[in-house]
Formats: structure tokens, sequence, C-alpha cells
């Protein structure tokens, strides 16, 4: 298993827009993703879990991948993260 933390940036926070994307490039991989913030976790392959998540600025975010391709997506996953969030 891999993880990393975030802590995001985005005055928005998660909103739909990166939720969309965290969700579009995590159904790409074939390992399990979780997203945990303030105590709560959601499936990163699911919009409306990810959204309920109501991460905000200044939240920190640990991303958790395990499975068969857990390296390459968690450096995705990285690189997004320090792109869009």
């Amino acid at each position: 298993m891999r993880e990393f933390t975030y802590v995001i940036t985005d005055p928005e926070g998660l909103h739909a827009r990166p939720a969309g994307l965290i969700v579009k490039l995590a159904q790409t991989c074939a390992s399990e993703i979780h997203i945990h913030v303030n105590g709560k976790s959601a499936d990163a392959k699911r919009l409306f879990s990810v959204m309920k998540l109501a991460a905000k600025c200044g939240q920190e975010l640990r991303i958790t991948v395990d499975g068969s391709d857990e390296d390459a997506a968690c450096q995705a996953l990285t690189d997004f993260c320090l792109a869009e969030l």
C-alpha cells in the first residue's frame, strides 16, 4: 500500500471540477484508492463519495492506494494534486 498527503490550496476547496477529475483519474487505475480527511473516508472512484467529504482549503487529504498498479497510480494522483488542487 502507498499513501501520500496533500494540503488543499484551492480557495474553493475540493469542489465539483477537481473532484470529478480525481474520480476520472482514479477510475483508470486498477488499485483501490481512498481519500481521507477529518476522520471521513471516500472511495476515490465514486464522485458523490468524494464530494461528500466537503474538503475545504487548508485541510489535509490523505490518499491511500492499494493494488497492482499502486506505484503508478500514486504518482499520477500526486502529480494531479500538485497541478490542480
